[in-house]
């Protein structure tokens, strides 16, 4: 039998090593609930083998917002501001990007659904998102983004009245280090 002397400092170092690896696991875990929930606007990735069968005869106007962040000199915009679609629909557009600089630089895109219930109905089968690009000074590049709105959106209490939807993308730098920094 263990004493008090032998027990805590073991309980003490079992609860350091329990709160590590969950400070770990947090943002894996943090990302997977987004995911499986839609939790803040987070989407859904899709294959071709997961295209509908059906097209529910309701419409949505989806809103396209482009924006480069920070440092970033991009000019960043849809081939069309708004679409009109239907759940169901499979629908590629497309976005065009342009380094307005001198310079060499490198951006990553993130995305987000707004009203939030609907990123778990929204589906991306193709998407420049979240990979980094770059653009040589003053290189033009259009990029694509394949999607379908589910179905089930129309059956869902926080969705089934709605019907305008804006998908946000944000070009973020991602040149971190610069030679002349550091």
């Amino acid at each position: 039998m263990m004493n008090k002397k032998t027990l805590t400092p073991l309980a003490l170092v079992s609860i350091f090593l329990l709160m590590l690896g969950l400070s770990f696991a947090a943002v894996p875990l943090y990302d997977l609930f987004c995911r499986v929930t839609g939790f803040g606007g987070t989407t859904q990735n899709a294959t071709i083998k997961e295209i509908p069968k059906i097209i529910v005869d309701q419409n949505y106007k989806i809103r396209f917002d482009t924006n480069s962040n920070g440092s970033l000199a991009w000019k960043f915009y849809p081939e069309k501001n708004t679409l009109n679609l239907k759940p169901g629909e499979v629908h590629t557009i497309k976005f065009f990007v342009e380094n307005e600089t001198q310079n060499l630089s490198s951006g990553s895109a993130s995305f987000n659904v707004s009203p939030s219930p609907f990123g778990v109905y929204l589906n991306k089968i193709g998407c420049f998102c979240f990979e980094k690009q770059t653009l040589e000074p003053g290189q033009k590049k259009h990029f694509v983004l394949t999607f379908f709105l589910d179905p089930e959106v129309v059956d869902d209490n926080k969705t089934k009245n709605l019907s305008d939807v804006t998908l946000s993308f944000t070009f973020f730098s991602s040149d971190y280090y610069k030679k002349d920094t550091i």
